[in-house]
């Protein structure tokens, strides 16, 4: 990559970033579109209660007589039996054998434990709001898992031809605890009703569901009937970008691994085989429905959906879930539902088949770094009460001190290649206008000679980058650094701002943050003191830009990300720059390592298989080279 292509990709970003930047509506413009989509909205919902008004009215029994047409004392003795036979018939009419339940007074219920306070309404038997009591949001506010004016928590059925819900439905309270309600919509059949128990545990974060159709297996086909949960995730943290992005819908089928919607987009999946669990994870919290019998793949869909113009929520989920019903006089379709954080120890210790995966902590290699070594050694240091800042410093120490043997030989290597610059220069002057490939072969040759393996500090390298990228999942990913402060950080979870900007750069933000402008200045301080312990390249320009660049993109792609990375990276970086400077003060010796490679090159040396090998093509392609020229 030369100058002209670099400066090339840098115009294009500048042009792609200035247009995205103009083209961007203003804060009056996005108001009037959201007033726009209000207003339409509503006409809408006018529209659709006048056609059910209108429809319903249609419905109704015609009387043979007019009240004109009746006597005085007739009417007035039958007008209020007349009245509650057309509700009578009007509510048989449209809700079947369901019509005792589809009029009721509006109730409400609350259940709790230590973690949860789950607030039921009796219309629809449904979770209203659903609490984390021991978490709040960035704001202060109680943290909810859904927001309670938006969404539909039901399940579905067809009596005949007619749709039925259980949100249109007004249960009783067949039965109360501590613990646990029992819903209940009556039908006009003997012995025929629909419950719904909810249960939650004495402690932890599961709220049991036990739907039951009881008596009604002549009139209800189990296996068209289905639940449907519609959730409208709040924003609970500081950066609601950054909390979409982290956002998502989960699901395990039983015969295969953890699958998921995409995070950036809006998506939609049919579910083509009997899934165990699906999950709505809201960045550090999920609500999740897990079966054990599963869920049936035939019809059943999830959905993601994103309002970028919308401030107050995160994202829309929706899953429809038909059941794996059996038919008999009780027809049961119990699940659970795990309402509670994203944290890796909570949720292995559910026992639910890879349910933990609901935590991307990076896929092969960089997931198991994070599981057996990473997540360990930060919660034996979690149990001794230090603030997550000490924490992470002390993480970093480990992890360096476990890397050392690695950037001892990594640096070692390097300084072998240095002391064997002056022999490399000379041969570069020797066939500065000869043949490349015979200098190439005079430098293998030179490596041969000397005992070097020009390839032994890229490995060290290649190790230590699992642990980099593992790093990078974990981090943003750890809700014990959630809203807790450090220095001038009032949430290592979430980007520290000193300085909030009154405009929006484009691929950067509108704010500085001091942990990723420090982690990039100890990036560059890195890279000068490793370019002088390393020989120069000739040929490989486009290194050295690299080297500079990297810094600068890293400012910009960190400036939102959870300050905790950045200032791990921080800290890796200043490590790195203490290792190298004792490393080559007391155990590197240049001197010592040159006359070493010297006495090297005085003794005979066979050349292995690999050199074989590589000059054996580097000659097949200079006859090629020739043969080409005639």
């Amino acid at each position: 990559m030369d100058r002209n292509t670099i400066i090339g990709f840098l115009l294009i970003a500048a042009i792609l970033g200035g247009y995205t930047w103009y083209t961007m509506p203003t804060e009056e413009e996005r108001a009037r579109f959201q007033r726009e989509q209000d207003s339409l909205l509503v006409l809408a919902q006018e529209e659709e209660a006048r056609r059910a008004e209108a429809e319903l009215q249609a419905r109704e029994p015609v009387l043979a007589e007019t009240p004109e047409l009746l006597a005085p004392d007739t009417l007035s003795a039958d007008t209020g039996s007349t009245a509650d036979s057309l509700r009578v018939a009007r509510l048989q009419g449209q809700w079947g054998i369901f019509h005792p339940a589809a009029e009721g007074p509006g109730e409400t219920v609350v259940l709790e434990n230590a973690e949860l306070r789950i607030r039921f309404r009796t219309k629809g038997a449904r979770p209203d709001t659903i609490q984390l009591k021991k978490y709040k949001t960035y704001q202060g506010g109680p943290l909810l898992l859904a927001d309670p004016d938006t969404g539909r928590f039901e399940w579905r059925f067809f009596l005949g031809n007619r749709d039925i819900s259980t949100a249109d439905l007004h249960f009783q309270v067949a039965e109360r605890t501590a613990t646990s309600v029992t819903f209940r919509a009556p039908t006009s059949l003997a012995g025929g009703h629909f419950d719904i128990r909810y249960a939650l545990d004495s402690s932890g974060h599961f709220l049991h569901v036990e739907p039951q159709l009881v008596g009604l297996q002549e009139h209800v086909d189990p296996g068209k009937l289905f639940f449907q949960w519609q959730l409208w995730g709040l924003a609970t943290e500081k950066h609601l970008p950054s909390q979409r992005q982290k956002s998502g819908v989960y699901y395990k089928y039983f015969s295969d691994d953890r699958d998921y919607l995409s995070e950036t987009s809006d998506d939609e999946e049919e579910l083509k085989g009997r899934t165990n669990w699906v999950a709505f994870k809201q960045d550090f919290f999920t609500a999740a429905m897990v079966s054990e019998r599963g869920f049936a793949g035939g019809g059943s869909r999830l959905a993601i959906r994103t309002d970028e113009l919308d401030s107050t929520h995160s994202k829309e989920y929706t899953a429809k879930l038909y059941y794996e019903a059996t038919a008999a006089p009780t027809v049961e379709l119990p699940m659970r539902l795990y309402l509670g954080p994203n944290h890796f120890g909570t949720l292995r210790r559910t026992e639910i088949d890879q349910f933990s995966k609901i935590i991307d902590l990076g896929w092969g290699i960089f997931g198991w770094m994070n599981q057996w070594l990473v997540i360990p050694i930060f919660n034996f240091l979690d149990g001794w009460g230090w603030s997550y800042g000490i924490i992470i410093l002390v993480l970093t120490l480990v992890i360096k001190l476990l890397l050392a043997p690695l950037t001892y030989k990594n640096l070692k290597s390097s300084a072998k290649m240095k002391a064997l610059k002056p022999e490399q220069e000379a041969i570069t002057e020797k066939y500065k206008d000869g043949d490349q490939l015979k200098k190439q072969q005079a430098v293998m040759d030179l490596y041969r000679k000397a005992g070097v393996n020009p390839a032994s500090g890229c490995v060290p390298m290649l190790i230590q980058l699992p642990i980099l990228y593992a790093m990078f999942r974990f981090f943003p990913a750890s809700i014990e650094l959630r809203q807790e402060k450090f220095l001038w950080a009032d949430d290592l979870s979430s980007y520290d701002s000193i300085l909030d900007l009154p405009f929006e750069i484009p691929f950067y933000g509108d704010h500085v943050s001091l942990f990723t402008l420090l982690m990039a200045a100890s990036t560059i301080v890195y890279q000068l003191i490793n370019q002088n312990q390393m020989p120069t390249q000739q040929g490989m320009p486009s290194m050295k830009v690299m080297m500079w660049m990297f810094p600068i993109m890293m400012l910009f792609f960190l400036n939102n990300f959870s300050s905790g990375l950045s200032y791990y990276y921080l800290l890796a970086n200043i490590i790195s720059i203490l290792q190298m400077t004792v490393f080559k003060k007391w155990f590197i010796d240049e001197d010592k390592i040159r006359l070493q490679l010297l006495a090297n090159m005085k003794k005979p040396k066979k050349k292995s298989r690999w050199q074989a090998r590589l000059e054996e093509m580097q000659k097949q392609q200079q006859q090629q080279a020739r043969k080409g020229r005639r």
